[in-house]
């Protein structure tokens, strides 16, 4: 299936809460396109200076002019990430912040990937493993070329609180966006009540990918909850340990790593939300001529949201 296929019109993407892109910062943006593109096997759908009028919506001036791409999963699901080019903080290490933790995908063939991976801009830092007592997938994590992390899992079967996603492409679409919050109990309900999403299943787990972050003991527990549209998941959001840290970046650019997510909405007017800069129709394989505006949520990450109008689900 291309990625011009019918699948932009799908209903089942055309939801609210459904996440339309992640957008990476990279270092190098020729590298990180050849790691998406060749590697991931995403397709380039544009490549372009960022915007001035994007850089107003996220209050980020210093970011207009730079590289950007934009890629697609050729499966034809209308789900994009976005790389823009931009130094790293030389004091930036990835999943130890708050803000955006992780993009998780769904993917084909987990236990195929180290052997795809090796040699590549992708460093393998959760292999991929069955977990007992967990059959719904086997998940896999890895560092890419800003340092931001991905997880790529093949999904099993549905949870029984949640549709998990089965892959149309070796890597597909991204379904969870991960978010590390000071205060995970006060970030959920402002997903509940800014964002009219629901709040679901709460967990307490060891969280190898925090442990090693952090250093915890083996057999350490973190408390994570799900933010759903209906059985639809969208944000986990995770309790970091008391250690972490707001994530640095210069005054006026987008946070290192992984630096933003893009969700469809229903209405804005059923939001409840401070924008930073007025909301604008914007142009572009992700945004279909759509308003579109930027918020700043509890753990300072940032949320482009695009409206879908009220007919939306």
């Amino acid at each position: 299936m291309s990625p011009s296929s019918s699948a932009q019109t799908d209903p089942h993407f055309e939801r609210h809460g459904r996440i339309k892109c992640g957008t990476i910062i990279v270092p190098d943006i020729e590298v990180g396109i050849s790691a998406y593109r060749d590697v991931l096997g995403m397709a380039l759908v544009d490549r372009s200076p960022v915007s001035k009028c994007l850089c107003n919506l996220w209050g980020t001036p210093v970011m207009a002019g730079k590289p950007s791409a934009m890629l697609r999963h050729v499966s034809g699901a209308p789900c994009f990430l976005r790389l823009i080019e931009n130094e790293l903080p030389s004091d930036f290490v990835p999943t130890t912040t708050f803000g955006w933790a992780a993009f998780e995908h769904t993917s084909l063939g987990a236990f195929d990937w180290p052997k795809k991976l090796e040699g590549s801009a992708f460093e393998i830092v959760g292999p991929p493993r069955e977990i007992a007592g967990l059959a719904y997938f086997v998940p896999m994590q890895v560092f890419g070329p800003g340092q931001e992390m991905v997880y790529l899992n093949e999904v099993h079967q549905d949870t029984p609180t949640t549709d998990l996603p089965k892959a149309n492409a070796d890597f597909d679409h991204m379904f969870i966006a991960v978010l590390a919050a000071p205060d995970r109990e006060a970030a959920v309900k402002w997903y509940a009540n800014a964002l009219q999403l629901d709040e679901g299943e709460t967990h307490v787990i060891e969280y190898t990918m925090i442990n090693r972050a952090f250093g915890q003991p083996k057999g350490t527990q973190s408390t994570l909850t799900m933010i759903q549209q209906d059985r639809m998941p969208i944000v986990e959001i995770d309790t970091y340990p008391a250690a972490a840290t707001h994530r640095s970046h210069r005054a006026g650019t987008l946070p290192p790593g992984n630096a933003m997510v893009t969700l469809a909405v229903r209405d804005f007017a059923e939001l409840d939300v401070e924008w930073i800069a007025e909301p604008q129709p914007i142009e572009g394989p992700l945004y279909d001529g759509r308003r579109t505006g930027t918020v700043v949520g509890p753990a300072g990450e940032l949320l482009e949201l695009i409206e879908l109008g009220n007919a939306a689900p």
